[in-house]
């Protein structure tokens, strides 16, 4: 896995996000170092996804402030700052109407920007698809495939950083485990910042460089895979590393 470089490319201070009477996120604060992979755990409701959102403005927080690369995240209008923001999510949202192609080249369309035909071909084999699969339509893809054209319309504006919200969720185990694996490689390979929200903690120890775990709105957890597993991440991750620790253990005693 690559090493990250110390200058903060997304910084958040002091950031809180209230629905109502509820905190989803309260008064974080952190860094998050170029070039890193960021893997977000943590229990249902605990704010990992609003924390996301809030990067690229699809959620705005009630107080504290998020910084990009050293300017305000509000320096700039949403889809200006969200050029530079990749962004996968769980249910991938593909326009069904349109070819595969014609998704890739959405983000920059609706920037006023063209697509050329080679850049496409470049983001289908970044994404391990073959060319001619451009022309299809959504729902005549598996699963993987809708998630990789997803990958592809992310990047398709060459971001900075690539924010992605339970991506592999919906998949059956071994294409998740592919996909996961891949979506890794291209950061290595594209030098991104990513930050990936996921529930699997097995997922986050093994594609993640540092680990974040959230509770209730906070951060109570910030590690190394090497030391969650050595029990370093406080409690709360220590559940969560239980949870696959013990999976391997009763997959052991079965095979003994």
């Amino acid at each position: 896995m690559s090493t990250a470089t110390t200058a903060p490319a997304i910084r958040f201070v002091e950031v809180t996000r209230r629905f109502g009477a509820v905190s989803a996120v309260n008064s974080v604060s952190l860094d998050v170092s170029a070039g890193s992979f960021v893997a977000l755990v943590g229990p249902s409701g605990s704010g990992k996804s609003t924390l996301l959102k809030m990067i690229n403005r699809l959620e705005d927080p009630d107080s504290g402030s998020i910084d990009l690369n050293g300017l305000p995240v509000t320096a700039e209008p949403p889809p200006q700052l969200r050029r530079k923001i990749g962004y996968v999510f769980q249910n991938i949202g593909l326009f069904p109407h349109l070819s595969v192609g014609e998704n890739i080249r959405m983000g920059l369309k609706v920037a006023g920007e063209t697509l050329s035909a080679e850049r496409l071909q470049e983001m289908l084999q970044l994404v391990d698809l073959a060319p001619d699969i451009a022309l299809r339509m959504p729902d005549a893809l598996s699963g993987g495939q809708r998630q990789r054209v997803g990958v592809a319309r992310a990047l398709a504006p060459a971001p900075q950083i690539l924010l992605m919200d339970e991506p592999f969720g919906a998949l059956d185990p071994v294409t998740r485990d592919a996909l996961g694996r891949e979506v890794r490689a291209i950061h290595d390979r594209l030098g991104l910042t990513t930050i990936m929200v996921t529930h699997d903690m097995a997922e986050a120890l093994l594609l993640a460089d540092r680990v974040l775990v959230m509770e209730q709105g906070a951060i109570v957890g910030d590690a190394s895979p090497a030391d969650l597993l050595a029990g370093k991440g406080g409690a709360v991750a220590d559940a969560l590393v239980a949870i696959p620790r013990d999976q391997a253990r009763r997959l052991a005693e079965l095979g003994s």
